[in-house]
């Protein structure tokens, strides 16, 4: 659980810090304009067979794609 220590202590690393990454949730993706995985119309998946990408083969034969 998190304190005001622990918060404050978060917040001295994110403003010292030189780069910041956040790692976000799904849903978030869709929202800003990142292409799903899942999405009948648009998401990754509609574009490609993912039973021939989601393989080990797929990604020796073809690491750029996979």
């Amino acid at each position: 659980m998190m304190n005001a220590e622990s918060i404050q202590q978060a917040a001295d690393l994110i403003r010292d810090s030189k780069w910041l990454t956040v790692l976000t949730g799904a849903g978030v993706s869709k929202e800003s304009g990142v292409p799903t995985f899942r999405d009948a119309l648009d998401g990754l998946w509609a574009q490609f067979d993912p039973t021939r990408l989601a393989t080990r083969t797929a990604i020796e034969n073809d690491p750029k794609l996979v």
